[in-house]
């Protein structure tokens, strides 16, 4: 059985998860709605911008730190986060 990470419980509306299977990364988002009675969550998938329903007993969950926010000008040499397609 694969090593679990953040359990549905810890999850709230806004966090910034990534899904890995077998130590490959399979989505990364934001959190949008949490049902821990079910042990399930939705997040906003950040490559595709589709929502997506998500199984933590699948998957090790990962909190993913926000970007630094920009105070005096442009940040130096951050990677920027890649912005979802509008519809």
């Amino acid at each position: 059985m694969e090593s679990q990470g953040i359990r549905t419980a810890q999850l709230r509306i806004g966090d910034q998860i990534e899904a890995w299977h077998r130590g490959k990364l399979f989505h990364k988002g934001r959190v949008t709605d949490v049902v821990p009675a079910l042990e399930l969550f939705w997040i906003l998938d950040a490559r595709t911008g589709a929502r997506k329903l998500l199984d933590p007993e699948a998957l090790e969950i990962r909190h993913v730190d926000p970007a630094p926010a920009a105070v005096d000008g442009p940040a130096e040499s951050h990677t920027a986060a890649v912005p979802l397609a509008s519809a």
